[in-house]
């Protein structure tokens, strides 16, 4: 185990031994209830955790964003919340978690959610935590603080889409450039369509990124604040294993499904972020979770991915 995996699980180890909040929720792991959908050559899976109400229920509006403090600010942090600095960055455990391992990896600098600028430091951290899977969520996509740059890690082999990638890339992945340094694949007939990167090279890698960061923005129609084109929506995944970069590309269309806001028995409070779009469904309300059907499921991701 390398100096900064090794460094990471001591922290969570301390963090679940030492703080209540942590150690109740990752317990209460054990006992989420989850259910499976076959969808032919893969699955998606739903699981019912109560305690992620915190981030499928957040408001990130600007006004509820300007009305609250930053709870990824170091000042404003739970005092038991304990942390070690990589780079530019603090690598915390999740006091939410979804994964069996969860971290958070808040930029010390309090600047908004993008991931053009900071896709170098993406695959820095990953490289360094080479255990683990790093993910952003655009800050339109599932975030609950949009107003502060960080990534997310967690337990390498938990998320469908990437367990699924290579065994279904011979069958539902193009290639859609190929250089000496990197490939750029893209995934159809898996009820979203993804882009995958692979490469040796980080500067190669992040070139192509770019490049497909251009080109999807050249899609969206939507707008910042100041009128500038605004961030494409988006959730990256990417990994570092056998000595390349695995980068996962999945663009959006929307950032909630209609169901999200709906009234009565119609009503499932999901909110789509990387983990729900790489095939793990959140529903943080029991009846959600009983309800909840393969047309539903179909309809979200149509809605919300292309």
């Amino acid at each position: 185990m390398s100096g900064i995996n090794l460094e990471v699980q001591q922290l969570f180890n301390e963090q679940v031994s030492n703080w209540e909040l942590a150690r109740v929720n990752f317990n209460g792991l054990q006992n989420v209830q989850t259910k499976t959908f076959d969808f032919g050559d893969f699955e998606v899976r739903v699981q019912f955790n109560p305690a992620r109400i915190v981030s499928s229920g957040a408001k990130v509006d600007a006004q509820s964003i300007a009305e609250r403090k930053c709870f990824l600010c170091e000042s404003n942090r739970p005092a038991e919340q304990r942390g070690f600095p990589l780079g530019d960055y603090d690598i915390l455990v999740n006091p939410f978690p979804i994964f069996p391992a969860h971290f958070t990896i808040p930029r010390r600098e309090h600047v908004p959610q993008q991931i053009l600028p900071f896709i170098t430091d993406m695959l820095f951290i990953t490289r360094a935590m080479d255990n683990y899977l790093l993910f952003y969520n655009g800050p339109q996509c599932g975030a609950s603080a949009p107003d502060h740059m960080h990534f997310q890690a967690g337990s390498k082999d938990f998320l469908p889409l990437v367990n699924d990638y290579k065994r279904l890339k011979n069958t539902h992945a193009s290639l859609l450039v190929t250089t000496e340094k990197h490939q750029l694949y893209q995934v159809n007939n898996y009820l979203r369509t993804y882009y995958c990167i692979e490469s040796t090279d980080s500067d190669s890698l992040r070139d192509a990124f770019e490049k497909l960061y251009t080109f999807l923005t050249s899609l969206s129609s939507g707008r910042g604040d100041g009128g500038e084109v605004a961030e494409p929506l988006m959730n990256v995944v990417c990994l570092f294993e056998d000595k390349k970069w695995y980068l996962f590309v999945i663009p959006r269309k929307a950032f909630r499904p209609w169901q999200y806001a709906a009234e009565g028995n119609a009503q499932l409070l999901i909110s789509p972020a990387t983990v729900e779009m790489c095939g793990v469904i959140i529903t943080p309300v029991e009846a959600h979770f009983n309800r909840i059907t393969q047309k539903d499921i179909e309809s979200i991701y149509n809605q919300v991915a292309y």
